[in-house]
């Protein structure tokens, strides 16, 4: 593009000819190494040609809208309205005047932050274009009539997936950014990306496993999960970690956390300034946290009731016997709340009182409502998932962390495509997504049992709708006091979601809402200043009703927590070092099962 054109002045360069030698000539090398792996393992397992199953959907969809023709050319109608709209006010802008936008991305929307996007002509019609396109695609596909709620669901989700990777910014020739580093570099930030790419393909043996970080910079151990601790009890499924105090007196009640097994535990521990561990430790909590095993074909056999009497059982005997204590504050998130709240309901018909507390963490156990992963749960995708579990004993780490990475495609896979392969840039390191990357394995059997008895049938809020370890589980026979923490943008268990389980629990509840997502609307720690939360001390049926009569605090929602939880018992004793009581020291923080990569 000629320099005169360009609203930010550029230096154009010529490409290093040795440069490109050498990346083609490692391009081919590496290539040809890439896809003879790849075809090798696709002969041995042919690849499934529609994997998310979803084609059947959107064939449903084309069927109805067939149906409704007079709808469709109404919309087409409008479509076109606009978009001729919009060629008359770029030729207006290039005769100088100043119209306003047909239609305006939303300011939250990263993607189109660079001037170019609306100071230049071309680029602003690119991008209004390509706006107009999206919010025609969108609008037809909301309005099909006559589709069931799931198979609308999945039409509209991956409708926008179609939509977010036809993105012009994620294209050379229509991304301005990309064409002033390009001019800038002489090509070298393109040849930088190819190599990129190649070793991204390298990692994901054939397929694509995009690098978010740089995580050369990370060791678990080293620089994140580093609070001090030891290891006091393992068994197949767990280590039990024991936080080393830093205050001389500690309350009487010890801090059970059971993190999920989707993810590792130590994104409650990334760094010192952000560990939510560290904090707690310091707030006068006897820590205990469960570091689960990442299984691999050994435990294809274990089970929801082997996480239960592994995990949580096993951690409460092991910490009355490292400290004397019987009783216990406990805390789950996500999965590991829904695991604890299964754990209370057998607990409860077994009469057991050890605990005292129950803290839940974004967790859902009413799945009616289960947002967005309820796309990726029909009974189509269930039994071709069961049928690949069946043939390695374990689900993928790497399927379920593209699942996630899906909900929020445009920040978690396509900025990526563009700053590594585009820009030819390196990742940033960030401890967050080296965590987001850091993906574990789910038993077959285990995970086939939480997909089909809670996502799909929805059998856990039902009175005696699941049995673990010979027990019928009722959630309605909690009584404890509870604290319930959910995020106002969880992607992964809606917030609405969550609220239900206030009118299930029979004890004293206590819901408190944290602005931002599933992650960071958790790991926010007071001296970071960023994040709001919203108390309301009544408890409407409706969501909508309890944050209409809430109240918004800024800052963190932890000191909140620890007010509650200290509350119920103020009794203090001296700190207990982890070792030194009924149970010796395995091993250090954070242990050896964490550091067991889903790729070893």
């Amino acid at each position: 593009m000629p320099e005169n054109d360009n609203p930010k002045a550029t230096t154009f360069r010529l490409p290093d000819p040795a440069l490109v030698s050498r990346t083609m000539a490692d391009v081919a090398e590496r290539g040809q190494r890439i896809v003879t792996d790849f075809l090798k393992r696709q002969s041995a397992t042919p690849a499934d040609p529609d994997p998310l199953k979803i084609g059947n959907a959107f064939l449903e969809m084309t069927t109805r809208l067939m149906a409704n023709p007079a709808r469709l050319v109404q919309a087409q109608l409008g479509f076109w309205h606009d978009y001729l709209t919009l060629w008359q006010n770029t030729a207006r802008r290039m005769l100088g005047d100043d119209p306003r936008p047909v239609v305006e991305d939303d300011p939250k929307d990263r993607r189109f932050k660079d001037d170019a996007w609306r100071e230049h002509e071309v680029f602003d019609f690119i991008r209004q274009s390509y706006l107009l396109s999206a919010r025609y695609f969108r609008h037809v596909v909301e309005g099909t009539e006559g589709l069931d709620p799931k198979t609308a669901q999945k039409v509209d989700f991956y409708t926008r997936q179609f939509v977010d990777a036809m993105s012009p910014t994620n294209f050379l020739l229509t991304n301005p950014e990309v064409l002033r580093r390009t001019a800038e570099t002489g090509g070298e930030n393109l040849l930088r990306g190819l190599s990129n790419l190649l070793a991204d393909l390298e990692r994901g043996r054939g397929q694509l496993r995009i690098r978010m970080t740089d995580d050369t910079k990370f060791k678990v151990g080293e620089n994140i999960a580093v609070t001090p601790g030891k290891v006091v009890f393992q068994n197949d499924l767990m280590q039990l970690i024991q936080y080393s105090p830093t205050t001389e007196t500690v309350l009487k009640r010890p801090l059970l956390i059971i993190p999920p097994w989707i993810n590792k535990f130590y994104i409650l521990d990334l760094r010192p300034k952000n560990s939510f561990i560290r904090w707690a430790v310091d707030q006068g909590h006897t820590v205990f946290v469960i570091s689960w095993v990442n299984p691999d074909a050994k435990l294809a056999e274990k089970g929801f009731d082997d996480y239960m009497l592994e995990g949580p059982y096993a951690a409460l005997d092991a910490i009355e016997k490292a400290t004397g204590e019987r009783h216990a504050n406990v805390i789950g998130y996500c999965l590991g709340g829904t695991l604890l709240a299964c754990t209370l309901a057998h607990m409860a018909a077994k009469r057991d009182t050890r605990v005292k507390s129950a803290t839940f963490f974004t967790t859902m156990v009413d799945f009616e409502e289960a947002g967005e992963l309820g796309v990726f749960i029909d009974e189509e995708q269930l039994a071709a998932l069961e049928q690949k579990m069946q043939k390695l004993g374990y689900l993928e780490g790497r399927e379920m962390a593209t699942t996630f990475n899906m909900l929020r495609a445009n920040d978690l896979i396509w900025s990526f495509v563009v700053n590594n392969y585009l820009m030819g840039q390196e990742p940033f390191p960030f401890d967050l997504l080296y965590w987001n990357d850091d993906s574990t394995r789910m038993p077959a059997r285990m995970h086939s049992f939480y997909l089909r008895r809670m996502y799909q049938q929805n059998d856990l809020v039902k009175p005696g709708g699941i049995e673990l370890a010979g027990v019928k589980l009722d959630l309605r026979k909690i009584k404890l006091p509870t604290y319930i923490l959910s995020t106002r943008e969880d992607h992964i268990a809606p917030w609405t979601s969550t609220y239900r389980a206030t009118q299930i629990y029979k004890g004293p509840v206590r819901f408190v809402l944290a602005a931002s997502g599933h992650i960071a609307g958790v790991v926010n720690p007071p001296d970071a200043g960023k994040y709001s939360h919203w108390i309301n001390e009544e408890l409407p049926p409706e969501p909508e009703a309890w944050f209409k009569g809430a109240t918004e605090l800024a800052g963190s929602w932890w000191p909140d927590w620890h007010r509650w939880v200290s509350a119920l018992d103020r009794t203090m004793v001296p700190a207990r070092i982890p070792g030194e009581g009924g149970l010796p020291a395995i091993e250090d923080a954070p242990g050896s099962y964490v550091k067991v990569m889903a790729t070893d």
